[in-house]
């Protein structure tokens, strides 16, 4: 080995560590407003529970209840047919998944 050589490794290690302030001191990102938790209604309340949840919450327990349930249409597994807590809080008997979550922001403050 030769001295320049060993020269050279420190010199690649300053500029690295040089690098390295520059990426920590990036401030971190504000909490989605799809992770602030929301207060479901009483309708909603008897299907996914009274604690406030984030909106992507309600909506993985609202289709664990409908896989529960089996109340997905067999033949179009694009509509959901509605139990009697459903109806409370989609107003009709049936809805398509992509119509479910317009109902369900309705019922969360």
């Amino acid at each position: 080995m030769t001295s320049s050589s060993k020269k050279a490794a420190p010199a690649k290690s300053a500029t690295t560590a040089k690098a390295a302030p520059k990426a920590a001191a990036k401030e971190p990102k504000a909490a989605s407003a799809f992770a602030k938790p929301l207060q479901p209604s009483k309708e909603l309340a008897e299907v996914v529970g009274s604690a406030p949840l984030p909106r992507t919450e309600v909506v993985s327990k609202v289709w664990e209840y409908i896989k529960k349930h089996k109340l997905q249409n067999e033949a179009n597994k694009r509509e959901i047919l509605a139990d009697d807590k459903l109806k409370a809080v989609f107003g009709r008997d049936k809805v398509t998944m992509f119509e479910m979550n317009k109902y369900l922001a309705q019922h969360l403050k």
